[in-house]
């Protein structure tokens, strides 16, 4: 299937490992340009390397640093004055307990997870706008559906995201621009594996048998970036397993 992505311009961020690096990865093999972030040099130029000889047709730039900097924001935009895709991911806050969280640790989790997200939107959207073509993915978590209270802080700030995002799609969705959140489970990525809080928390219930692959959700970011999925927004796509135990 081509889903119509090359020569698209992509910013992906937090992009150097994990479900980032998956979605980056997915993008540039439909062919799409994309520009990465991450926070450790050597990670994101092995992971760029891997990226060119995954898909030596398209360019890959890399903006080192935290994606809560605006100068970072800055150099990720400039680098992709045309960015057709915006793929907004960054790590969650740590796990813990509510009662220990002063108000320093909520600012620092909104900034992350919150408003971070709202800026680089509001950086591209209009140009994907005024050119009929956009598509703005948010990763999450399912923790916005089913709160986990260790990790409040991310539960929090997402589920502002969710509302906020939602509240744009009827104003951009007859311009060609499209925005939907990928609200991952348990996936085989280092958050998962080096946080035993967290763990627990989100394996306990074995409905599939396995954690994701963080390619699994590379490439539906890929799909609902491309032509087929124009008529896909304003969605909470859950990615788990079969975990969430709702309808809705």
């Amino acid at each position: 299937m081509d889903l119509g992505l090359k020569g698209k311009s992509a910013i992906i961020c937090a992009a150097s490992q994990g479900l980032g690096r998956a979605c980056a990865m997915a993008l540039a093999r439909e062919g799409a340009d994309v520009v990465i972030n991450g926070r450790t040099e050597e990670t994101l130029e092995a992971t760029a390397a891997d990226i060119r000889r995954e898909a030596p047709g398209v360019a890959v730039t890399t903006v080192v640093g935290d994606v809560t900097d605006p100068a970072v924001r800055a150099a990720l935009v400039a680098a992709a004055p045309r960015a057709d895709i915006l793929v907004n991911n960054n790590g969650g806050p740590p796990p813990g307990d509510f009662r220990d969280w002063d108000r320093d640790t909520w600012i620092k989790a909104l900034d992350a997870n919150l408003l971070t997200a709202v800026e680089l939107i509001r950086l591209t959207v209009d140009g994907m706008a005024e050119r009929g073509y956009g598509r703005i993915v948010n990763i999450t978590s399912s923790s916005v559906r089913v709160p986990i209270p260790v990790i409040g802080l991310s539960s929090a700030a997402r589920s502002g995201l969710t509302g906020f995002v939602l509240g744009l799609v009827p104003s951009l969705s007859g311009k060609g621009v499209t925005i939907n959140n990928l609200l991952p489970g348990p996936f085989d990525t280092n958050r998962l594996r080096h946080s035993k809080a967290i763990t627990m928390h989100l394996t306990k219930n074995h409905v599939a048998g396995r954690v994701g692959d963080p390619e699994e959700l590379g490439a539906t970011c890929a799909f609902l970036c491309g032509r087929y999925a124009g008529y896909i927004t304003g969605q909470n796509i859950q990615m788990d397993g079969g975990l969430y135990p709702g309808n809705f």
